[in-house]
């Protein structure tokens, strides 16, 4: 009976033995799993988190490129705007086309009436304002300075009881003003080539110091030539002098008034147009 009971005890310590082990064995490899899914967790968060910065940084390039596009779309859409055309040929700003329109709501109405295309109308807002620019805006000034544009080129007529004594070409003191404003107007574009171009009525003249009508005419425009380089800081590469003489009158030469008229001298200034259409954004 001992015996049994003895066997009975092995038997069930063994069993017990063996279990216990069984039970590790099963730990170990539940164990090991999660050891291997941790280690693939962790290799996969890594890579997430890799992926992750991969994609920060390349989101922060994008954005830096779309900032960069939205500047240059920016700086083209202003470069657009600043552009537009009038007739297909003649470009301006947008903000020469406000001025335009602020100008020639100060242009006589029969001018503007005259005016039959849309370049017909920047020529008289030029007009308009270049001559607000060089004149004092007296009746006489006005009367004495007739301003005309063809295409690119600006012509400015200025009566010769502005700017000298008859029969002479030595400046008058009263044309300082204009000749002042009229440097202004040239230095304020490195480009512009300004021709002065002397004319006379068709009496003619003989003195000790002038041949002829073409030497009056000469030496009225090497005057006003002089004048505007060493008075008025003129770039004299800028300046062209000549002399018409009697010979491109304005009207017949039929009486005193129309004689007076044909007395005058020219200024013609060759600009690169939208660049004096600042003229008109300036005001």
């Amino acid at each position: 009976m001992k015996r049994i009971i003895l066997i009975t005890i092995v038997s069930s310590a063994l069993m017990a033995s063996c279990v216990s082990k069984k039970k590790y064995v099963a730990l170990e490899n539940d164990l090991n799993t999660t050891s291997f899914h941790l280690a693939e967790t962790t290799a996969e968060k890594e890579k997430l988190e890799e992926e992750k910065r991969i994609l920060e940084e390349r989101f922060s390039r994008i954005e830096k490129r779309v900032e960069e596009y939205n500047a240059k779309i920016n700086s083209l859409r202003e470069t657009n705007d600043a552009k537009f055309s009038i007739d297909g040929a003649v470009p301006m700003s947008n903000n020469s086309r406000e001025s335009l329109q602020a100008t020639l709501a100060n242009v006589d109405p029969e001018d503007l009436r005259n005016a039959k295309t849309m370049e017909d109308s920047v020529n008289l807002a030029i007009s308009y304002n270049l001559k607000k620019s060089i004149s004092d805006g007296s009746a006489e000034e006005n009367e004495d300075i007739q301003i005309d544009i063809d295409k690119t080129v600006v012509m400015i007529s200025v009566s010769d009881r502005l700017l000298f004594n008859t029969g002479s070409y030595v400046v008058s003191k009263k044309a300082d003003g204009l000749l002042k404003k009229l440097s202004e107007v040239i230095n304020s574009e490195p480009s512009m080539e300004v021709m002065i171009e002397g004319h006379t009525d068709p009496r003619s003249i003989n003195t000790a110091v002038l041949q002829d009508n073409w030497d009056l005419s000469v030496k009225r425009a090497t005057s006003i030539v002089r004048a505007l380089e060493t008075k008025y800081n003129v770039a004299p590469e800028k300046l062209i002098a000549a002399g018409r003489s009697s010979y491109m009158p304005l009207v017949e030469n039929d009486s005193p008034e129309n004689m007076a008229k044909n007395r005058r001298t020219r200024i013609v200034i060759i600009p690169d147009l939208d660049k004096f259409f600042a003229l008109m954004e300036s005001e």
